[in-house]
């Protein structure tokens, strides 16, 4: 898709965060504190990314889950802050999710830190 026709479909801050790879502020994010059952789609192209039961509380400020959907998730060097960190994308659409983390506390040890506004969440 064109970005232009990103700029119609997407909002302002679901535009600057998936697009141009902008984050959310911590703890704003309404999936931040979210637990139900069911599967979190990528806001941008509808794409599953994660199962509600890979999530947990991380106390981070943004919704955190250990695992992702098989092959929904790419991975890219992110060096932007002046560090080096993995940048997460919808391998569908390529919009920006978040982060990825080896500090995770589950047998995974992975931490993807996501945000909000990147996801749909859908019942199972």
């Amino acid at each position: 898709m064109e970005e232009k026709n990103w700029k119609e479909k997407l909002t302002k801050e679901e535009y600057r965060v998936l697009r141009e790879q902008g984050t959310e502020p911590p703890f704003s994010g309404k999936y931040n504190t979210h637990f139900d059952d069911g599967k979190y789609h990528c806001k941008a192209c509808d794409a599953v990314l994660f199962n509600s039961n890979s999530k947990f509380e991380s106390n981070c400020g943004w919704p955190s889950f250990d695992s992702s959907v098989d092959g929904a998730i790419e991975y890219k060097k992110d060096t932007s802050l002046g560090m080096m960190r993995i940048e997460i994308l919808c391998s569908n659409c390529g919009g920006h999710i978040g982060h990825i983390f080896d500090d995770g506390p589950t047998s995974t040890g992975k931490r993807y830190c996501v945000n909000s506004v990147s996801l749909n969440f859908k019942n199972q």
